[in-house]
Order: structure tokens, then sequence, then C-alpha cells
């Protein structure tokens, strides 16, 4: 039986080429080709290293450079021609290097492995994403407080359980979710520290013998410091599954809010209508302007949950070191920030165009009585009645109020005073809606005052944290 060698870049104890149905299988490049950049980066400050150390010439890491230079060039005018066969983008790399500068390209490899190689470039891919998401959720928050400033006086229901409670400001609601995505960009920027360390130089697992300088690769790279153990350095993917679920989080917060904005552009609600740059119709009813936008943002929240679960199912039961399990790490970190990245741009674009029906707000602050806590409250602060003695009164004027076809807070100082003897006639000022509100102004509650304050905390958060994302 004849034998032939391997022509793979790693195949010198192989006799055999792999299968083609193995070659489709193995490789990561149809997807992993998109940390060109990164991986590219990565060669070029271990060039550098290697020659600060000696190993490599300085006419062989100038070569290493341009070559490489030259390379990122190809790729982004899509000259660069990708072959299965090399597996990934760090081997297509390094196999054209070779092609383009000759011996000098396979020195590149001296004291790095794919493994820390690979770390490397997912880890720098991770965190730029970071970046980038959170400019976009400080974007959001932007947004969001300019409708909250707006919209302290806009009285509007606010629900539990689906069902009319309290009146609060529209500002207030908004401030509610802006609260949301500031814990959102503070998650990410908590991770980005602590993952930015790093791996490049922990080579296959147990480091190098070779004499480098690991500190001057993480500066060079703009990372903190190098990654401390070696082993821990290529096997892990913390830094994937902590942007996975800070993207969880994300996507859970903007589902919420699409959900409201269902809610609220439908006939039922009415309290906004979406701009028609932001919605589409119905192929056979023609009257249809459907919220295709906040319906899409609620139901993409599923596969970004999705992409968290599989990384946490691939990691779960891995020994070290490296195994080629993790070859499914990049695939759903992709999708995730791809996800999130347009679904933040739209949803921001959404928000500064939609429009706000106020007067409808209002109107449904007219039905279930929203004031009806008030009264029971009054009723308990002025007249020495008990709470619960307070609380079933108010419950006669509810169903008074409802036997008239009223609102409670629609009720006359007549017909208020007709429900109950302990009602005295101040207690009318109780049921008004905007009363009820502004009654609200502890320390983050709803009425204007307090509102402002939360306003006026959260443009200073705003300020530091557009700070932060400059330096």
């Amino acid at each position: 039986m004849q034998n032939t060698k391997s022509n793979k870049l790693w195949g010198g104890r192989f006799h055999k080429e792999t299968s083609q149905l193995l070659e489709e299988f193995n490789a990561s490049l149809p997807f992993d080709k998109r940390l060109y950049k990164q991986d590219i980066l990565g060669s070029k400050i271990h060039a550098k290293m290697l020659h600060k150390c000696g190993i490599l010439t300085n006419d062989e890491m100038q070569s290493i450079c341009v070559g490489l230079e030259q390379i990122e060039q190809e790729i982004q005018e899509d000259r660069f021609i990708f072959t299965l066969s090399d597996e990934d983008i760090h081997m297509a790399i390094e196999k054209r290097l070779t092609q383009i500068i000759g011996e000098a390209g396979k020195k590149l490899h001296t004291a790095r492995s794919r493994n820390d190689q690979v770390a490397l470039d997912f880890r720098l891919f991770v965190l730029d994403c970071n970046k980038t998401l959170r400019s976009l959720c400080l974007n959001l928050i932007h947004t969001l407080l300019n409708i909250a400033q707006d919209h302290t006086k806009t009285i509007l229901p606010g629900f539990t359980h689906l069902q009319h409670a309290q009146p609060i400001n529209f500002g207030f609601l908004m401030c509610a979710y802006i609260c949301m995505f500031v814990r959102d960009f503070e998650r990410l920027e908590s991770s980005f520290k602590r993952n930015n360390y790093c791996p490049l130089g922990a080579a296959a697992l147990a480091g190098t013998p070779y004499n480098t300088d690991r500190f001057y690769t993480a500066k060079a790279l703009g990372f903190i410091a190098p990654t401390l153990n070696a082993i821990d350095s290529v096997s892990d993917r913390d830094f994937a599954l902590d942007f996975l679920y800070d993207c969880s989080l994300i996507a859970i917060h903007v589902s919420r809010l699409a959900e409201e904005l269902v809610l609220w552009s439908s006939y039922e609600f009415k309290f906004i209508t979406l701009s028609d740059a932001y919605s589409t119709g119905s192929s056979i009813m023609p009257q249809k302007k459907n919220p295709d936008i906040p319906e899409l943002l609620r139901g993409k929240s599923g596969r970004v949950f999705g992409n968290l679960f599989a990384l946490l199912a691939v990691m779960k039961g891995l020994p070290l070191a490296y195994n080629k399990d993790t070859q499914e790490d990049k695939e759903g970190v992709f999708d995730t920030f791809d996800t999130l990245e347009i679904s933040l741009r739209i949803l921001n674009d959404l928000l500064k165009t939609m429009e706000i029906h106020t007067n409808n707000m209002l109107q449904a602050c007219k039905k279930g009585h929203l004031s009806a806590t008030d009264l029971a409250d009054f009723l308990v602060t002025n007249c020495d009645i008990p709470f619960r003695e307070a609380h079933h009164i108010t419950g006669e004027a509810v169903a008074y109020a409802e036997s008239l076809g009223k609102d409670l807070s629609e009720l006359s100082i007549e017909e208020l005073c007709r429900i109950n003897p302990k009602i005295p006639k101040q207690a009318h000022k109780a049921l008004d809606l905007f009363a009820s509100m502004e009654a609200r102004n502890s320390y983050g509650g709803t009425s204007q005052q307090a509102t402002l304050i939360q306003i006026q905390s959260l443009q200073a958060w705003l300020q530091t944290a557009k700070a932060s994302m400059e330096y």
C-alpha cells in the first residue's frame, strides 16, 4: 500500500491526506475568516516581539509585517483565495505569508501555538464588540433621556399585572428603561476590564522555552497585562460567556421595551404612532400598519439567549487544556453581536421618530380608578381611619362610580360624600389624577420633581460614561 505525505502545515507525522468529509467537518475557515484583522494585528506584534527578543532578524520581522499588510489588503479587496483545506484563518494567512515572503514566513509561528493564537484573536474581537455595544447603549440612553425630559408632565396609567394601577408620568417610565440600559453598559464595562488580558505567548498550554516578552506583546496590543496562567489562557472562554450573558440581558431589556411599543401602538392603547419609515403593511389588509420592528426585536432575544446556552453547554465538561469543542465558540458570538448591533441601532431610530399621543395617555388614566389608593391614603392620614377600613370605604366608592358609569376621578364632591358619612368633602382633592402623581414625591418616585432628579442624575452619568469611552 503506497502512502503519501500530508500537505498540511501540521502534517509532518501524517502519511495520508485527510478525507474531503473531514475537511468540511473540521474547518472553521468559513466563519472564522471574520477574525482576519485581529489575526494579522496579533501576528505583526508577535513578529516585533520576536525581533525585540533576538529570535527574528530585523529583515525577517520587516518582511513578515510587509507580507501581512499585503494579505490584509488582499482580503479587504476580496482578492484573497480562501481554501477549505487551510482549515482556519490562522493557517490560511500563514500559508499565504510563506508564499509571499518565503522562508521567513515559516518563522512567524515560533513561540506560539494556534491555541493561544485563536484565544488572542477571539478575545480581541469580543473586546471590540464590547466597545461597539457600549457606544450603542449610550446612544439609546441619550435618546430615551430626551424623551423623558420632554414628558415629565405627560400622565399615563402605570400598570401592574397589565391592569391600571396608579398615574405616573411618561418621563418616569422612560427613566425605568434608561436604568436598565445603564446597568447593561456597566456590565459590559466591567467584563471588558475583567477580560482585558493577553493570552498570546501561552503557546499550546505550558508556555514556551523561547526567551519571549509577553508584557511587551500585551502592552502593544492594548491589554492591561498578559494572562497569568498558560493552561488557563488557552482553554478559557469566560470572556465569550461574559459577553453573551451581557448581551442576553440587553436583549431582555430591548424585548421588554419592544413589547411596550407593540401594545402602545395598538388601537386599544393608541399611546404612540410608529413612523411609516419603521413600519410595514399587510399583503391582504390595506388598512394595516404593523409594528414589525418591535416584534422582531422581541423575537430576536430568543436567538441571543440560545447562543449563551449553547456555549455554556460546550464548555461545561471540557478538561484542560484546549479542546476542539471550543471551535463552536465563535458562530454564536458573531450572531449575537450582529443581532444586537442592528437591534440597538434600529430601536434608537424608531424611538426618535415615533409620535407620542399625550391626550390618549391622559384619557386612559380616567379608566381603572387610578386614584383609589390616594383616597384610601387620605382617609388614613386625615380622618384617623385604619387602613383596612379606608380600603373598604374606597372599594365602596369604586363600586358606586362604576354603577354610574364613571371613573372614580370623575365623581363630584356630592357624589363622593354620599357614599359613606366618614368621607369629608376635602377628600375630593385626593381624586385628582395629577395631584395623585405629584403626591409620589419620594426619592425615585413619579412626581415631576422626583422624575427631574432622576433625569439630572442620569444625564450626569451619561456624560461620565461618554468621557470614559473617549478615554
